[in-house]
């Protein structure tokens, strides 16, 4: 008997220990700055990064002369079905959290933990809007051709795809509105690899300023006040 008392102490002081060191790093990482690329070609492209206050988002232009975000994303996908909208926001996000937790009291704990341990399937969460307000839940960026082609890229990679190389729509009514629309996506969510891990690793791959790494829309926004 305690022998086994021994153990299960052990246990748990293991488990108290990893959720310390996941706490303290996930508190620091994300003040560490990871710098912007210089750049010699004219930033031509305007780009935001928007949060709800948990999740953030990359916004696109809709199309420009480098990407016509409606091949990806058609607006038929939305129940507004048409419109000319200029910016899409793009997110990544366990897809159980997206499609069965609209607010934060509708939390189930089977939810949370298949997402905090790669359990579950992802998705991606697009949204088109008329307009961007600057403010402390959306920030302006101006980036190259160059480092919007890369963003593009990694954008692009992240939705699965069918037989067409189309994106693969989640036939739901579990949208936000009547603008959004899910998409099947690749790669799990967990408490390492985050909605806003995703969208911090964007900035880096566009030669952005980000955080060294982050859990929460806070690492992000902080290196852009």
């Amino acid at each position: 008997m305690k022998k086994l008392l021994l153990t299960i102490l052990k246990i748990i002081g293991s488990i108290v220990a990893v959720v310390l060191v996941y706490v303290v790093l996930a508190l620091a990482l994300p003040l560490i700055p990871v710098g912007e690329d210089e750049v010699s070609e004219s930033k031509t492209v305007e780009v935001y990064l928007l949060t709800n206050g948990v999740h953030t988002d990359i916004v696109v232009p809709v199309t420009n002369q480098y990407m016509d975000w409606r091949t990806e994303i058609p607006v038929s996908d939305t129940k507004a079905g048409s419109g000319n909208f200029k910016y899409l926001s793009v997110g990544w996000g366990d897809k159980g959290f997206y499609l069965d937790t609209p607010t934060w009291a509708e939390l189930k704990v089977s939810t949370a933990l298949k997402a905090a341990f790669w359990l579950s399937e992802s998705a991606m969460h697009c949204t088109f809007y008329n307009k961007m307000v600057v403010g402390k839940d959306c920030k302006r960026i101006m980036i190259t051709a160059g480092q919007y082609a890369e963003l593009v890229n990694f954008i692009k990679n992240k939705f699965d795809r069918d037989a067409y190389g189309k994106p693969v729509l989640i036939p739901t009514d579990a949208v936000y509105g009547s603008n959004d629309a899910f998409y099947d996506a690749k790669g799990s969510y967990s408490f390492l690899d985050t909605c806003n891990t995703w969208t911090n690793r964007g900035l880096k791959v566009a030669g952005q300023k980000a955080a060294l790494w982050t859990a929460t829309d806070f690492g992000i926004f902080y290196h852009y006040k």
